[in-house]
């Protein structure tokens, strides 16, 4: 991950013994065709309370739920990193930090953990300062972090977002901005979420993307992305050809050949399948409530898979101020 200056913000101060909760919703991004440009919100959250505290007490980080045992404690932990990252763009001081994080949205599964994590921080931070942070701030932070803004527009935003990065005015000007917006998906809409019991790493899998794609390729793929918005925001009868692709599901199906062999099980029975991120989870955008049981129990019928029906997270990251003594955080 990079980490880079966000747009010039207000010089902050954090507020010491102040004490804020995040709740922040997994995401779906790329949708299919929408590559690193589309995110879905999903109905599965991770909580973090910060507290921030004198410097000089350091850093101290418990973790509950997914990945517990598994991720840093310390100045390592994702959360921390962002927080830390949002501060310098305020040209706030570092406080010590004292983190309890309860993690609902699976790791290693294509679902957005990382980026939850990330918006986790910097939201926490915005809210640590005197001064708060504004979400074009947040969401540029998070989304250098993260190297693009799709899983992180949704876990900020919540619904359906398309992000992109703006270039600086000329090209002796440095920097530039991610950006996103966001936009309501239909109130037809679900969606379901096949979650294998194995893992996948986002690195192994955006390895396998070849460098160059046919022209034919990019043409299908920007045609399908712009139909994909209308199809879930206005028209889910659209959705399964929405959300055809031809720039990275097939090119990674040897990473996950069960995935693969699940997304086209499911599509060849007209349902909307696509692999949620780098995979290996599969996720269904299904029009009505009877398209997502005949799509669960298809999915069930293969064996070793969790079949979810989270919903849409209509709302992104929220920040509450906690009050009380020592350890409010945690309640």
């Amino acid at each position: 991950m990079s980490e880079r200056s966000a747009p010039a913000a207000r010089a902050g101060r954090v507020v010491l013994g102040r004490r804020v909760r995040v709740r922040v919703p997994g995401s779906s991004a790329n949708l299919g065709p929408g590559y690193d440009a589309l995110g879905l919100a999903l109905g599965v959250h991770d909580e973090v309370a910060v507290t921030a505290v004198p410097a000089e007490r350091g850093v101290r980080v418990a973790v509950e739920g997914s990945g517990a045992g598994r991720v840093g404690v310390g100045e390592d932990h994702l959360v921390v990193r962002a927080l830390r990252a949002a501060l310098r763009s305020a040209g706030a001081d570092q406080p010590g930090l004292e983190v309890v994080c309860r993690n609902g949205v699976p790791h290693g599964r294509g679902v957005g953990s990382s980026a939850a994590a990330v918006v986790a921080g910097v939201a926490a931070a915005g809210a640590l300062l005197e001064v708060p942070l504004a979400d074009d701030v947040l969401l540029d932070v998070a989304s250098a972090l993260e190297g693009h803004p799709d899983n992180a527009a949704a876990s900020l935003l919540g619904g359906l977002t398309l992000g992109w990065h703006e270039a600086p005015p000329s090209a002796t000007a440095h920097g530039g901005r991610w950006r996103a917006v966001r936009v309501e998906p239909s109130p037809h809409l679900g969606v379901l979420l096949c979650v294998p019991g194995d893992e996948l790493s986002t690195a192994r899998a955006r390895a396998m993307l070849p460098l160059q794609v046919p022209h034919a390729d990019a043409a299908h793929t920007a045609g399908r992305a712009a139909l994909l918005v209308e199809a879930v925001t206005r028209r889910p009868d659209l959705l399964l050809p929405a959300t055809e692709d031809r720039l990275h599901q097939q090119q990674r199906a040897a990473a996950m050949p069960g995935s693969w062999a699940l997304l086209m099980a499911l599509r060849a029975a007209g349902h909307a399948a696509v692999v949620s991120g780098a995979g290996p989870s599969v996720l269904v955008l299904c029009p009505d409530d009877a398209c997502a049981g005949a799509a669960a129990r298809l999915a069930a019928a293969t064996g070793g898979w969790r079949v979810l029906r989270p919903g849409i997270a209509r709302t992104g990251a929220v920040v509450e101020e906690l009050a009380g003594g020592p350890g409010a955080a945690d309640g």
